[in-house]
């Protein structure tokens, strides 16, 4: 299925946000900036490094892909839920009505969530930012973020002050999809809460009015392509963009998920780390060509040295893989030799190709013994020879044994 939505389903561009939304935003950041400034104190504003803003159309699946999202990230705290952040009765009874909060509410709770020590390494944001003035608010927190970096960069303070990393991931599902699933989760919640009040076990779950009333559920995904989409959209060419589509099962949507989250450190690490690790080869680079020039190598072996690859290959088939098999069920075979054929330097190096190409992985080490031959009768000096073992270990997927 492909990962972006029909033009039917989605704005050609995103509008430019207006001079007075610009200034809304500036007024209501400096506003919470200044306050949480003055609570904390400067050198006490550390955000978190790597910040996940999970956006999507209602029943799309947030909620569900969250777990998912946040182990492939490796982060560690729970996300924040900006709904459940927005918890008194005003704020509530806009969230009933498929309405939202006010701007400054969710920008100055936000901030001071964020700021919690469990955060510092990365948090997913479930639900901001869903306005233009948000969108705004975000793009100043960013600007602040790195003003900090800039100012601690040389202090001992500095590794509170990453390069911050900003993923936007939205997931996306059509109108349509989002009634069905709003009004199929609002009758789950009512069964499950049945059962809760019944039994006495197991937790309620929030009941929304929007997911038992269709017009309601409309009114909220229609709130959310008119707003929340272009507000999201806005941030594409900024950082780092994901548009998942999340209409199939959650398998094929985690399989999506994967897709957009493949790791590129020279956007997530700070410059001088990068530099650092210029020199090291990013693997998925490395291995693009593995195979062909795999083939390459034994081509040549057969080729030029047809007679050393010939003792090689007997080698293995005859010696080897006896051992190997029967270590079928582990999955890991140790073998010691001392055969004179691995002398040759070359010749290890085409034992682990054959390997390799048959699916294995074989690691060589070299064990050199000093072995006692004579003693010199004239300097009573002991006459050793260099004994040469192979440490050879081998690994292969292993077979499961059927238990029961």
């Amino acid at each position: 299925m492909p990962n972006t939505p029909s033009p039917a389903s989605q704005p050609l561009a995103a509008p430019k946000q207006s001079d007075l939304e610009i200034k809304d935003a500036q007024l209501i950041f400096s506003s919470v900036w200044t306050e949480l400034e003055a609570q904390v104190g400067r050198e006490n504003l550390r955000f978190p490094k790597e910040i996940i803003l999970l956006g999507g159309a209602p029943g799309a699946g947030k909620g569900t892909n969250t777990a998912f999202i946040t182990k492939t990230r490796g982060l560690t705290c729970q996300p924040i839920v900006i709904s459940a952040l927005l918890d008194s009765p005003e704020a509530r009874a806009l969230k009933d009505a498929g309405n939202m909060v006010g701007d400054r509410e969710v920008v100055g709770l936000l901030l001071r969530e964020l700021l919690r020590s469990e955060y510092q390494n990365g948090v997913i944001l479930d639900g901001f930012p869903r306005t233009s003035v948000q969108v705004e608010c975000l793009k100043l927190l960013v600007d602040k973020m790195n003003a900090l970096r800039r100012e601690y960069y040389h202090s001992p303070l500095s590794i509170h002050f990453r390069q911050p990393t900003i993923h936007i991931m939205v997931l996306f599902v059509d109108e349509r999809e989002s009634v069905a699933r709003q009004l199929k989760r609002g009758k789950e919640t009512l069964a499950h809460n049945e059962e809760v009040r019944r039994t006495g076990i197991g937790e309620l779950r929030e009941d929304r009015p929007t997911d038992h009333d269709e017009k309601l559920a409309q009114r909220r995904y229609r709130v959310f392509k008119e707003q929340t989409w272009d507000a999201l959209q806005s941030l594409k060419e900024i950082f780092h963009y994901h548009f998942i589509n999340a209409q199939g099962p959650i398998e094929e949507v985690e399989r999506n998920i994967l897709h957009e989250l493949e790791y590129q450190s020279t956007l997530e690490l700070d410059p001088r780390t990068v530099d650092r690790l210029r020199a090291v080869p990013v693997a998925s680079e490395l291995i693009v060509h593995a195979r062909q020039e795999l083939v390459k190598r034994l081509d040549s072996y057969e080729l030029e040295q047809g007679e050393l690859f010939q003792q090689v290959a007997g080698f293995i088939e005859k010696k080897i893989m006896p051992i190997v098999k029967r270590h079928a069920i582990s999955g890991v075979a140790q073998v010691n030799t001392e055969d004179p054929v691995l002398e040759v330097p070359i010749a290890l190096a085409m034992l682990i190709d054959v390997f390799s190409e048959r699916g294995y992985h074989a690691v060589v080490d070299v064990h050199k013994i000093e072995v006692p031959e004579k003693i010199d009768l004239a300097t009573g000096k002991i006459q050793c020879r260099v004994k040469r073992v192979y440490r050879l270990q081998i690994r292969f997927p292993g077979s499961e044994i059927r238990r029961g």
